[in-house]
């Protein structure tokens, strides 16, 4: 016999409805109130007081200058809390004629270029001023004027070519001290291993140090300062959750198999971090290219190859027991030396000063995560505490002395 159904009444309709809606309700009230103390913040005036400012508070964001022969690009973006209307432009001092484009007023965060018809002089430098309808003056400068790269087949080599220089080659003769490294002993690997630990450690903080310098030019609207911590710790993070899904993969490998998959992955994690770096090692030379100063370019390069020597030797460290293919030593150098290619790419021929901060912090937060790594793994072992605590401070210590000192030749 069918068993007899319950109607279901109007109340017990509404009383789902609701159960369905509760959770959103309940998120969503306090979002309208707050709505509407902020509306009535605004409608008395900030209670009362004068919250507008005496003077208007305008600034924009340079970017890209380019130099064609008898012409000046400047491209800027407005990152004032309000739009603004550009009045006058000055070059060295003297007032000169200019057309803009989109339009003479320039909304918050958008973009505008100025082009002046002006008889630049190859090698000069160059200072020019922006007044805004209010009189107030934006600065920057042509350090050393000519004519700007562009994108070609031509260029493209040419930045190539020096990433190459700069990050593949001297990575992978680096790599080459693998079979000398064979013939370490054990305290002489911990002391190996501390150095490349010392050696990122000090490549974190000086990457951090140059996106924070990078950050200080932002415009405040872009927040420089927090774009470098989610780079950090965005970067950290992805890393980590990555490094964890790979191991519980391999969780299944046992005996000396596991431990060389487990000391591979580990110098798959140091190229990845110090492939990072060289991103930011090639921004800095195509950047230095970009603006003609082909000296201050030239002599990056040399000193970005001595210091990226000992990168390949910190990357080889983790896997000297093992014996790794051939391919699989080039898919490390790779991984180490070609984004110095696409940083050269990014910085000789396009200028996003955001873009350069947060691909600086990206870097560090890579580098600094893969130094964790290898001392959570290879270094903190009881084994190591107890009776090679001394040589962990000498490696970690000549690490960071040694990229001192390629600083002093780089910088």
């Amino acid at each position: 016999m069918a068993r007899p159904t319950t109607p279901t009444t109007p109340t017990t309709t509404v009383s789902s409805h609701w159960s369905r809606w509760r959770a959103p309700a309940l998120f969503l009230l306090p979002v309208l109130a707050l709505a509407a103390v902020i509306a009535l913040f605004v409608a008395t005036g900030g209670a009362g007081l004068n919250v507008v400012p005496v003077a208007p508070t305008e600034s924009v964001q340079f970017g890209q200058t380019t130099l064609r022969p008898g012409v000046v690009e400047l491209h800027l973006q407005n990152t004032s809390p309000q739009e603004i209307t550009i009045a006058q432009v000055n070059i060295n001092d003297a007032i000169w004629p200019y057309s803009l484009s989109p339009d003479r007023t320039i909304p918050r965060l958008g973009s505008a270029t100025i082009t002046l018809d002006y008889p630049w002089v190859t090698g000069e430098a160059y200072e020019l001023s922006i007044f805004t309808s209010n009189g107030i003056a934006l600065h920057t400068a042509i350090p050393v004027a000519s004519t700007t790269s562009t994108a070609s087949a031509g260029t493209l080599w040419s930045f190539t070519v020096i990433g190459i220089y700069v990050g593949i080659i001297p990575i992978l003769l680096g790599m080459c001290w693998l079979p000398a490294l064979r013939r370490l002993g054990r305290r002489a690997m911990v002391f190996l291993l501390a150095a490349t630990v010392g050696l990122l450690i000090y490549l974190g903080i000086d990457a951090t140090s140059e996106a924070l310098e990078t950050a200080a030019d932002l415009g405040g609207a872009f927040q420089g300062t927090g774009l470098v911590a989610i780079g950090i710790v965005g970067t950290a993070l992805l890393l980590t959750v990555i490094s964890r899904r790979q191991a519980s993969i391999r969780r299944g490998l046992a005996g000396a198999d596991g431990e060389v998959e487990r000391r591979m992955r580990i110098a798959m994690m140091i190229a990845l971090g110090i492939g990072l770096h060289n991103l930011g090692e090639g921004l800095a030379i195509g950047a230095a290219y970009s603006v003609g100063a082909a000296t201050l370019g030239t002599f990056l390069v040399v000193g970005f190859i001595l210091q990226n020597i000992t990168e390949g030797l910190g990357i080889v460290a983790p896997i000297v027991k093992d014996r790794p293919s051939l391919k699989s030593l080039a898919l490390l150098g790779m991984l180490g030396g070609a984004p110095a290619i696409v940083g050269a790419w990014t910085g000789g021929l396009l200028s996003s000063p955001p873009l350069a901060v947060l691909l600086l912090a990206i870097g560090a937060g890579a580098v600094f995560q893969v130094a964790y790594e290898i001392a959570r793994q290879l270094l903190w072992t009881e084994t190591v505490r107890q009776k090679m605590s001394l040589t962990v401070f000498a490696g970690v210590l000549l690490g960071m002395l040694l990229l001192y000192g390629t600083g002093l030749v780089i910088k």
